[in-house]
């Protein structure tokens, strides 16, 4: 399994790279970049919604909060993988787009946090506009594929990485929609 994981590694960050992602990816994938989506949905739900909204907003945070801290201080302190640019074997071979970092590698933080917040949007807000749900799992697959690709975590970092974040993103949505329903106000 790990010699399929590093060639895979292998291939995304290597093979199968070409110069308008090697410019876009390292963007793509930079948590500020999404910054102005993140107060649009604050504005969209707080606007929209008003109080509830609001309620769905703090949710979202504490879920992401919740993935973050699972990730980093619970997994990748305790399964202590290298990252690719830490590994040996990888040492000539690996290309770095951006600064590979000290931590550890399993989970990707940024495959958890990212599909935590798909997933909480999908059992939330994707239950109104249906047509959001693929373009969501999308977007945090791409952001996943994107840590692969600019070298700093392996392909089974990123599966390891979404697979905490759909459980934690549904289980958030899940807890907030039993708050809403606790404060009266109805599932969103």
């Amino acid at each position: 399994m790990l010699d399929f994981d590093y060639q895979l590694f292998t291939l995304i960050n290597g093979t199968w790279h070409n110069g308008v992602l090697d410019a876009i990816v390292p963007l793509w994938r930079d948590k500020l970049f999404w910054t102005p989506l993140y107060l649009f949905l604050f504005s969209f739900l707080t606007i929209n919604f008003k109080w509830k909204g609001l309620v769905v907003a703090l949710c979202l945070v504490a879920t992401m909060l919740a993935a973050d801290g699972v990730s980093s201080h619970l997994i990748k302190k305790n399964v202590k993988r290298p990252r690719p640019c830490h590994t040996i074997e990888l040492e000539n071979t690996i290309r770095e787009l951006v600064t590979c970092g000290s931590g550890y590698s399993f989970t990707s933080s940024h495959a958890t946090n990212h599909t935590a917040i798909a997933f909480f949007l999908i059992f939330t807000l994707g239950q109104l506009f249906k047509w959001a749900r693929l373009p969501l799992f999308l977007w945090a697959f791409s952001i996943g594929y994107g840590q692969v690709y600019v070298g700093v975590h392996y392909p089974l970092d990123i599966l390891g990485g979404m697979l905490v974040g759909f459980l934690i993103g549904q289980l958030g949505a899940l807890l907030c929609n039993a708050l809403l329903v606790r404060l009266g106000w109805g599932r969103l």
